[in-house]
């Protein structure tokens, strides 16, 4: 594992992180680096993942409030824009998901969940997991209104990869290869900024009330599966980040429906 690289906050710095970033979570083309990464630049990078979830948040918004303008149905708009996540991402989150679902629900020993993990089939536990957040999300993103639906999207998705160094700080890799082990491990530095960087983007889309109540689900979620992940698989793996990023979306999106009219007046919608 690469060792974490001195935090540098040069603008060239943060703006290679932004391409590494977005190379990493998500299926843009995007130019590749000039120079040949430092050690440990991977995991520095996850620094400014929230800005990279919003994005794809902001994006997915706009396809539900473009379904809404359209006149689908109600329920049409929330799909259609998971759908447009998945697809600029590449189901990568997903994936881990359903992953982590299928090991984690085997009654087996450490070694053998980490390899059902990596195991490119999916199971019985990892359908019913996609399926399960992917009505949760629906539910809840059908519960408010287009522009509210929108800034939630672009709060969550800031946020849920807000939790990704934080999982990567506190526990130890599962595996000494794959995705999770060869981000290296973040910088304590990197797991704060991360964080205060999600914080802000999330209080931005939705307000600062609201964003504080997603905060706290998103907590509630991350060292909820952080604990699973150590006694099922002793750490993480890239499944378990994924998953992690799936899980604290879905409560968050969750937590953000309960009051609508929180983010209808920050936003300004009735």
């Amino acid at each position: 594992m690469d060792p974490a690289p001195p935090d540098d906050f040069r603008a060239a710095a943060w703006l290679a992180d932004l391409r590494r970033a977005g190379q990493l979570l998500t299926r843009v083309p995007l130019p590749g680096d000039p120079a040949p990464p430092v050690p440990g630049a991977a995991a520095r990078s996850l620094r400014v993942c929230p800005l990279v979830g919003a994005l794809l948040g902001f994006a997915a918004g706009l396809v539900l409030v473009a379904a809404d303008a359209a006149g689908l149905p109600a329920v049409a708009g929330p799909l259609l824009a998971l759908a447009a996540a998945a697809l600029l991402t590449g189901g990568l989150h997903e994936d881990g998901l359903a992953d982590t679902a299928d090991g984690f629900g085997a009654r087996r020993t450490p070694a053998e969940r980490l390899a059902i993990m990596r195991d490119s089939r999916i199971g019985t536990y990892g359908v019913l997991a996609l399926g399960l957040a992917l009505a949760l999300k629906v539910a809840a993103l059908a519960a408010l209104a287009p522009g509210a639906a929108c800034a939630a999207l672009a709060a969550a998705g800031a946020l849920s990869r807000a939790t990704v160094p934080a999982v990567a700080i506190a526990l130890p890799p599962a595996r000494s290869d794959g995705l999770g082990a060869g981000l290296g491990r973040p910088s304590g530095a990197t797991a704060a900024i991360a964080l205060l960087l999600g914080l802000g983007l999330a209080a931005t889309a939705v307000g600062p009330l609201a964003a504080a109540r997603a905060a706290a689900a998103a907590a509630i979620a991350t060292v909820a599966l952080a604990l699973l992940a150590r006694r099922q698989v002793g750490g993480y793996t890239g499944d378990v980040l994924g998953a992690t990023q799936q899980t604290t979306e879905t409560a968050m999106l969750l937590a953000l429906s309960t009051d609508p009219s929180v983010i209808g007046r920050w936003i300004g919608q009735p």
